[in-house]
């Protein structure tokens, strides 16, 4: 059964993302197993709550399908399980990080060190940005990169770019952050910006794209060719297309796990400005026949 995440931690559906990790710094806070209003279960299910709502991605997923698709159980969303270890209060929120907030932060400013051990310290995350061509973030690719170490030595890494990938969206390379001495580094975003193709644009995992032909050819049909992504299509436009219809090509998308989206192509007719006395004769034979 679907799980109301906005309802769990008391905000709108609008709410910001401000919004949302203050409603859930407060339930963590009245929740929290360590306290004497501890809840276990409330707690558990604000931080799946918490989860989804504070990825853009997951958000947008969980606003469309509900919460299955994320488990809608104990175990949380996107596998958020294994609540074990966390100063003696059984969680532990290490490596778990949405964007830029790292839940560790968030709790450890609340509840502060438990149990007497001291946190590691940890390196300053760095953000950087990455300018991708349309097609690899449509197949996605493999980039080396070379980041500032301590001492002014240098690391070459290899950051893989996933199929599918959005403008604006972020990438987290665990450890390649900044260096610390005695602790463990931050890691390393990647904002990546896509830049635009002339024809092309991605709508989720289809790709779509606008042609214009001719009233000759919306009327008789005809055959675009196009280069999609490095592969050259002919599509066939049948007799008698009309204005705007939409053509699909399957599988000829945005390429995941269980397949790949569609090719969408809207048809446009470019209607002539001025006609010849000879094309308008035609016209007037067409008209005559009832077209």
């Amino acid at each position: 059964m679907s799980k109301d995440y906005y309802n769990i931690l008391g905000v709108e559906k609008n709410a910001s993302k401000d919004d949302i990790k203050k409603a859930f710094r407060k339930l963590a806070h009245q929740y929290h197993p360590d306290k004497s209003t501890g809840d276990e279960a409330k707690f558990k299910e604000a931080n799946e709550a918490y989860g989804v709502l504070s990825d853009d991605k997951k958000r947008a997923q969980y606003d469309q399908f509900g919460s299955n698709p994320f488990g809608g159980g104990g175990s949380g969303a996107g596998g958020f399980s294994g609540f074990e270890g966390f100063n003696g209060g059984g969680f532990d929120f290490s490596g778990f990080q949405n964007g830029d907030i790292d839940l560790n932060d968030i709790l450890g400013s609340i509840f502060g060190n438990r149990g007497g051990r001291a946190r590691t310290r940890k390196g300053r995350d760095i953000q950087m940005d990455l300018e991708i061509d349309f097609k690899d973030s449509i197949l996605g690719f493999h980039k080396d990169l070379t980041v500032g170490r301590q001492k002014g030595g240098t690391e070459k890494f290899k950051v893989t770019v996933p199929p599918g990938i959005d403008n604006g969206e972020m990438i987290r390379v665990k450890d390649k952050g900044e260096p610390v001495e005695g602790g463990i580094p931050g890691d390393l975003y990647l904002r990546i910006h896509v830049k635009p193709h002339k024809f092309l644009h991605k709508d989720g995992f289809n790709l779509y794209t606008e042609q214009t032909i001719k009233l000759t050819e919306a009327i008789e049909g005809t055959t675009l060719d196009l280069d999609i992504i490095g592969e050259q299509l002919k599509i066939k436009v049948p007799a008698g297309i009309s204005h705007g219809e939409i053509l699909r090509v399957r599988e000829k998308g945005v390429p995941t796990t269980h397949g790949s989206g569609s090719l969408l192509i809207k048809v446009l007719i470019k209607i002539p400005n001025k006609l010849s006395k000879k094309a308008k004769e035609a016209i007037e034979v067409l008209r005559k026949e009832g077209l």
